[in-house]
């Protein structure tokens, strides 16, 4: 169940959003096992300003194309985060044209009673998922 916000450089056209968007969610249903229809994503474009996403000193060169994912989900093993790692920035690469070095995830790891989708509810506490 991951929200994924996902934050880039304005100037790409609709086409171009909606594939991000679909990549995204691909990824998430073949590496974290999702069923399918758990989407939830929220893409917010940016003026080239708004955007500071250096390297932390290890020589990762940026462009225009720099897209961050941050995910707040159940909690995933290693071996499913770096899959969907390798895969979000192989695929995006293939169909998009964005370097891997312009990709930058970040996962936020939380659990079943820290989600509520409606309704006033905990849906995965009470039964209903």
């Amino acid at each position: 169940m991951p929200l994924m916000r996902i934050d880039l450089i304005k100037g790409h056209d609709e086409a171009y959003l909606k594939r991000l968007l679909d990549i995204a969610y691909e990824v998430q249903l073949s590496e974290f096992s999702t069923p399918v229809g758990d989407r939830y994503q929220i893409l917010t474009q940016h003026e080239p300003f708004e955007m500071q996403i250096l390297d932390t000193g290890l020589n990762i060169p940026r462009t225009k194309d720099v897209v961050v994912f941050n995910l707040v989900t159940r909690t995933r093993t290693t071996k499913a985060k770096m899959a969907f790692y390798r895969k979000l920035t192989a695929q995006l690469q293939a169909d998009l044209g964005i370097a891997p070095s312009d990709v930058v995830v970040s996962l936020v790891s939380n659990n079943d009673d820290d989600w509520s989708f409606g309704d006033g509810e905990a849906q995965f506490l009470n039964g209903k998922l």
